[in-house]
């Protein structure tokens, strides 16, 4: 019985400590960002905006709140580099599932405007002109 209760509280443990839920430190910190979308994107409702970062934040599975915490200029390998900070962690297909909802929402396949410097302002940019 004591081996069941040590096992499930490792797991727990295991659990907490690998989480990717948790918008990392980084960003956290920050204030809201929405000034940076719109002095960038004048022209684009806020709406629009939180549209775009709504998906963006669901497919990295963040809490939504948290979506104007990022800024046009964050690249989008960077954040998921500070969700999963070693290299051996399993992901949860972030990538695979932004692109399923680019194609959905958009008609824009992430895998077709992809370099490692793309930044969430150049997304945003791409998918108002899709």
């Amino acid at each position: 019985m004591n081996i069941v209760i040590v096992s499930t509280l490792l797991v727990l443990v295991l659990v907490v400590l690998f989480s990717s839920d948790a918008l990392p430190k980084k960003y956290r910190n920050r204030s809201c960002k929405g000034k940076a979308w719109k002095s960038m994107f004048p022209t684009t409702s806020k709406q629009e905006i939180r549209e775009f970062l709504r998906l963006f934040v669901c497919a990295f599975a963040l809490n939504e709140k948290e979506k104007l915490k990022f800024s046009p200029n964050d690249e989008l390998l960077e954040v998921y580099k500070a969700i999963y900070p070693r290299e051996w962690q399993a992901d949860s297909m972030e990538f695979e599932t932004l692109d399923d909802d680019l194609k959905a929402e958009y008609g824009l396949s992430l895998e077709e405007i992809w370099h490692e410097k793309l930044t969430l302002g150049e997304l945003f940019i791409r998918v108002k002109n899709a």
